[in-house]
């Protein structure tokens, strides 16, 4: 099973979102989170820290446990964290995305080109989460 470390960058109301290059042999110009594969032996904080660093330019400084997504079928575990503080200021630093853009939690959840189906609820998952209405994680 691969793991995944990735970041639900949130700053008031609104999620971080990158838009794939045309070049990623995968889910090429679709809009997903920030964050990617931990390798052997690195825990998952770590894995979050390094992508985003490589990624963004951004370290966090702040991130909590939301959510797993299995992929069974695929052998992948995506592992979601709230990142509400960082240092740095986000900006593409690598050739994964061609675009960062803010999008409010609900506007999110609405695109119609996102990296993974599951991302549309668990955005809707955020934004209750968010505004206290709802206090616990998905599993």
């Amino acid at each position: 099973m691969s793991d995944y470390a990735c970041a639900l960058i949130v700053e008031d109301g609104r999620l971080l979102l990158g838009r794939r290059t045309a070049l990623r042999r995968h889910r090429a110009g679709l809009w997903d989170v920030l964050g990617g594969l931990a390798e052997p032996e690195e825990d998952l904080h770590a894995a979050l820290r390094r992508e985003l660093q490589e990624e963004i330019g951004v370290t966090p400084t702040a991130q909590r446990y939301f959510a797993t997504i299995d992929k069974p079928a695929s052998s992948v575990c995506y592992h979601f964290f709230v990142v509400d503080r960082w240092l740095g200021s986000p900006e593409i630093r690598n050739n994964e995305h061609a675009e960062l853009r803010w999008f409010h939690f609900g506007d999110a959840a609405d695109l119609a080109d996102l990296a993974l189906p599951e991302y549309g609820e668990l955005f809707r998952r955020l934004a209750r989460f968010s505004s206290g209405a709802d206090t616990t994680t998905l599993r």
